[in-house]
């Protein structure tokens, strides 16, 4: 299986199945003397793991990282920086239940990739997906964090914005409240009302969609490429590689079709000695280069395949039967796909920025 890499100069390889004995990731392309000690990684890492509310898959991870390579110890400081070299982190299974999965080993789950990687590779780990698992996505999380070390004075923050049906309110967003409620929920009330719809869906044996939003601030203008290297193209794909996302948009996306262009056009207007605009339509991003606003991305991720709920399907003989998902699954994977879409904004952020040094050489 190729294609297991992310990144130009700052690149991130991932490793690993959901019921192997790890996962883990290569960094390649840290600069080096950047303060990094696995506390640094691990935070983001919490944020992500499984278990931690009954909203969430009951797998239970610490999801615990080691470095492997790539730091070394600062005796100045007593922590470690890092060195320039491949940076590896490893992190270990620990509560992997193959057996939930022998049901269903001869049998394709409707909305998943069984039948398409049984298609083209012609082996298929049926124990969670193997590589098609979301927990891959903990190794791009461990890779983000890295990432952040090379983006100083630059923030990255995301938000559930819907869940199913049921959109949040703008005019009561509050970034301290993300943090407050399982949902990664910006707005108080409606992840009030989100609790008891997502019961209801996981009573019920069934799962539902998100859209996240990420906003990444401190973002100097000119990082990208006009053409083949457009900075949101890269945020476009960064996004879309995230596990049951099947739509992204940048700025005002699909709604910017029906806006007119007086109301589309982000008008500029002289702040001081700078350059200010009165709107951001365009996410930050004109011509595939940052424009020193802030980077607003956000992606849909459809309900996930494993229910509980039976569905007709085909066993891999091609013959037809019905199929019910059990052990433990997200029935929202939109709620920790949350951490995952800023570690992939902050690895797209960590590569331009490194493009736009060596291009013009600040």
């Amino acid at each position: 299986m190729s294609h297991n890499s992310f990144g130009h100069l700052f690149r991130m390889t991932t490793f690993g199945e959901s019921h192997g004995p790890a996962i883990g990731c290569v960094v390649d392309g840290c600069p080096p003397g950047l303060r990094l000690d696995e506390a640094d990684i691990q935070r983001d890492l919490d944020r992500r793991k499984p278990g931690q509310s009954r909203f969430t898959t009951q797998r239970r991870e610490p999801d615990q990282v080691r470095i492997l390579s790539g730091v070394f110890a600062d005796e100045r400081t007593g922590g470690q920086v890092t060195t320039g070299t491949p940076i590896a982190l490893l992190i270990e299974n620990t509560d992997q239940r193959s057996k939930d999965y022998s049901e269903i080993r001869d049998k394709f789950r409707p909305g998943h990739a069984d039948f398409a990687y049984l298609t083209k590779y012609g082996v298929r780990d049926y124990r969670g997906g193997g590589r098609s698992s979301a927990r891959e996505t903990a190794a791009r999380v461990a890779a983000g964090a890295v990432a952040r070390k090379v983006l100083a004075g630059i923030t990255i923050r995301a938000a559930l914005v819907q869940m199913g049906p049921h959109k949040i309110d703008r005019s009561r967003w509050d970034w301290a409240e993300v943090d407050q409620n399982p949902f990664f929920c910006p707005d108080k009330q409606a992840a009030e009302a989100w609790t008891d719809y997502l019961d209801s869906v996981r009573k019920a044996g069934s799962s539902t969609g998100a859209v996240i939003e990420v906003v990444a601030t401190g973002v100097k203008p000119g990082l990208g490429a006009p053409l083949y290297g457009k900075l949101d193209q890269d945020l476009a794909a960064a996004m879309m590689s995230i596990n049951a996302v099947k739509g992204v948009e940048i700025g005002e996306g699909f709604s910017a079709a029906a806006l007119s262009g007086e109301e589309n056009a982000d008008e500029m207007y002289r702040k001081g000695n700078e350059i200010a605009f009165r709107s951001n339509h365009a996410g930050g991003i004109l011509g595939g280069i940052s424009t020193g606003q802030d980077i607003v991305v956000r992606f849909a991720v459809k309900p996930t395949s494993s229910i509980l709920t039976p569905r007709h399907t085909v066993t891999r003989d091609g013959e037809e039967s019905e199929i019910v998902t059990k052990g433990r699954h997200d029935p929202c994977v939109g709620i920790r796909a949350v951490p995952v879409g800023e570690a992939m904004m902050a690895l797209v952020l960590a590569d331009h920025l490194l493009r736009h040094r060596a291009q013009v050489g600040k």
